[in-house]
């Protein structure tokens, strides 16, 4: 009796181990985070871009009735702004080509991507704020005093870099989502 009862208590955990071995179907809605992350990517990149581009364009614009000479010099700001815009474009293209089947895309990698997106999305955004506030007081300044043209360059390089950090941190998340989030959970498809 006493090896009939160590049986079935090795059945039992037999039974457990077994259990947890088995995958869960994969969730429909874990799409929905990877179609998010695409969203927002490029969504908050070009709010950042059309705010640095707007803020600066006012300040080339007000700085180009007294000295219509410094506006081609002024529109640096102006480049470097959209260039948020493409950080935003080229996460949203390899986000999307990463998104699997909805029947094999595991929550991990809808998360993966949603926080791929928000991270570049975001960083571009903030990287906008800043390069049009400074783009607008520096143009203007330039405009007066133009030994200040290299500062506010540089004060520029610095505010994009912000986007740039974004961009490689969202890189390197979207790129490694599919092989870690790869097997979690099975097909729900017949």
């Amino acid at each position: 009796s006493r090896l009939v009862w160590s049986c079935r208590k090795c059945q039992a955990v037999a039974m457990v181990f077994a259990a947890s071995t088995v995958l869960a179907a994969c969730d429909p809605s874990s799409a929905f985070f990877g179609f998010m992350g695409v969203t927002s990517a490029i969504v908050f990149a070009n709010l950042g871009a059309a705010y640095g581009t707007a803020k600066s364009g006012v300040g080339i614009s007000s700085m180009g009735v007294m000295r219509p000479d410094l506006v081609m010099r002024s529109i640096i700001p102006v480049v470097m702004a959209g260039v948020l815009g493409i950080y935003g474009l080229i996460t949203a293209v390899i986000i999307n080509g990463k998104l699997d089947t909805p029947a094999t895309y595991s929550s991990y990698s809808g998360y993966a991507h949603l926080g791929a997106g928000l991270t570049v999305g975001m960083s571009s955004l903030a990287a906008g704020l800043a390069i049009g506030i400074v783009g607008d007081a520096g143009v203007r300044a330039n405009a007066q005093q133009p030994r200040l043209f290299v500062g506010m360059i540089l004060i520029l390089i610095f505010a994009e870099a912000l986007g740039l950090y974004g961009l490689i941190v969202g890189l390197v998340v979207a790129s490694t989502a599919s092989e870690k989030g790869a097997g979690l959970c099975t097909s729900y498809a017949p």
